[in-house]
């Protein structure tokens, strides 16, 4: 009986202090609304529903009433109308997480990570769907995610969508623009009525706080300029995201790359990612260390990791700025034929940074990635890569996530890899032709199939993010990383400081 699932909805957003129990009256009434309903029996009593089985349930209600289409965006968009009569406004909801930030800041992210579960912004139900483990490999414990937590679009919706008129006002801007706040939606923009964003300042800057819809790891979040721009890795970029980790000590931030190929997939809008877990990359042993004369408060390492990882440590943020922009405008100019990194052609950009930001101990961590974009005859997709031998498994960019050790895997894998699963125990069964010469090869080894097949995923993975490093793990690729790292230390303690590119002179005694 609908009337009992609409009473439990709002029985479940008390428990989960959406709402008191003085607003159990007026948010039952919206919610008869958004049904078109104009009246109902109380119930006495009402089982105890987690929120997004109570959802399913009106959702059902509401395509059997005809009161939406029964695909995709209409189920979410009439689930976040639903669930927005539960969630307060903006105003409130800042007010609230700065009256707990005030005297703890873990406990004003909680408050609002929390919120974000139980208004289904977060989409638990789906994330839980997706297929998570752990696996050894050489570089330390990695994360492998095989991504089932977005539903694919099924034939009716893709064809009504096609039938859409595309709006014309460029409203919202994208989707990480502050004007999707409390938006409803349609079938070319996810719906947000229950989507609320924290103002911040970074930098100077007004950015917004907000967790992501499909997170991947503890407390997934994102930082977004309030100003619709391209991605830019910069000086500003090192400030904003130190200036975060010092608000917010208990979380990491860092950046996609700003250049295609090696970036993410929204480089049209300046933003990070940041959240509170711990990556095997955090971890990576020192292979190298380094001092600066100019920046003397700054230690600098290089790390075991597939990828080439400057490190640079401090207790003072700008030195830490001061070098790592420094670093940044070296590495945009810096040349090595030999080991394939060319900085421009016809003047075009190739090397960037992917930059990270922690406080550990007291002290900031600013990670600087190596990454150049450049693409060969060998390698269309890029040189730097994941390469042709491990597209069967990971063919996407190596994003923020990825650099630091967790892999987000394509939908396909589960329905493949549960083929090659039975292959490698010994049955009768066909696998797609992408994965037959490597399933062979697994199928000759002892031991359990899923196993063997887990962990030959994640060697897979590791094989595409060495293939992204521009200075290999060999005696060869270290040599030329060490070389890079001193020449650019000579360059700084030789150089006044400025503007990468431009305004570097030589010091004058």
């Amino acid at each position: 009986m609908i009337d009992v699932t609409i009473e439990a909805l709002v029985e479940a957003a008390i428990r989960a202090e959406l709402i008191d129990e003085q607003d159990r009256i007026y948010s039952r009434n919206r919610v008869l609304a958004t049904l078109h309903k104009l009246d109902m029996d109380v119930p006495a009593s009402v089982p105890s529903m987690a929120i997004p089985d109570a959802l399913e349930k009106l959702v059902a209600y509401a395509i059997e009433q005809e009161l939406i289409e029964p695909i995709l965006e209409e189920k979410d968009r009439f689930m976040a109308e639903v669930m927005n009569v539960f969630v307060s406004k903006p105003s409130e909801v800042t007010h609230r997480f700065n009256e707990l930030r005030a005297t703890d800041v873990t406990a004003a992210t909680s408050f609002f990570y929390k919120m974000s579960q139980a208004s289904n912004y977060i989409q638990t139900r789906r994330i839980a769907n997706n297929i998570t483990y752990q696996a050894p490999t050489r570089y330390g414990t990695l994360d492998i995610t095989i991504n089932l937590s977005k539903p694919e679009k099924d034939p009716r919706e893709i064809a009504l969508a096609r039938t859409q008129p595309t709006p014309t006002s460029n409203y919202p801007k994208g989707l990480l623009a502050i004007e999707n706040e409390g938006y409803g939606g349609h079938l070319k923009h996810p719906a947000r009525a229950n989507h609320r964003v924290i103002p911040l300042t970074l930098g100077g800057q007004p950015w917004s706080f907000q967790y992501s819809p499909y997170l991947y790891y503890n407390e997934h979040s994102i930082l977004l300029s309030n100003e619709v721009r391209d991605m830019v890795i910069d000086r500003g970029a090192f400030e904003r995201l130190l200036d975060f980790i010092t608000q917010f000590p208990h979380y990491f931030a860092g950046s996609n790359a700003d250049l295609p190929i090696v970036g993410g997939s929204i480089l049209t809008h300046d933003h990070y990612q940041a959240g509170r877990y711990r990556f095997a990359m955090d971890d990576a042993r020192v292979v190298s260390t380094y001092r600066s004369e100019r920046y003397d408060q700054v230690e600098i390492e290089t790390l075991y990791w597939p990828l080439s990882v400057v490190r640079l440590r401090s207790r003072q943020k700008e030195q830490l700025v001061m070098l790592a922009n420094q670093l940044l405008g070296y590495w945009r100019d810096y040349e090595d034929e030999s080991s394939e990194v060319i900085p421009y052609t016809d003047g075009v950009p190739h090397n960037t940074v992917t930059p990270i930001a922690r406080r550990r101990d007291g002290r900031y961590e600013l990670d600087l990635v190596l990454r150049n974009n450049r693409t060969s005859d060998a390698h269309p997709d890029g040189i730097f890569h994941p390469h042709a031998d491990v597209h069967h498994i990971k063919r996407e960019n190596i994003g923020l996530i990825e650099v630091m050790g967790l892999a987000v895997l394509p939908a396909r894998l589960k329905r493949e890899l549960e083929q090659v699963v039975r292959y490698v125990a010994g049955e009768d069964v066909e696998v797609e032709a992408m994965h037959e010469e490597w399933a062979d090869t697994l199928r000759k080894k002892s031991g359990d199939p899923k196993t063997i097949v887990d962990q030959a995923v994640v060697d897979k993975f590791v094989k595409g993010l060495e293939d992204a490093g521009v200075f290999k793990q060999t005696e060869t690729g270290q040599e030329r990383f060490d070389v890079f790292v001193r020449s650019l230390l000579s360059h700084v303690d030789k150089v006044e400081y400025g503007t990468p590119r431009s305004g570097m002179r030589e010091k004058t005694n």
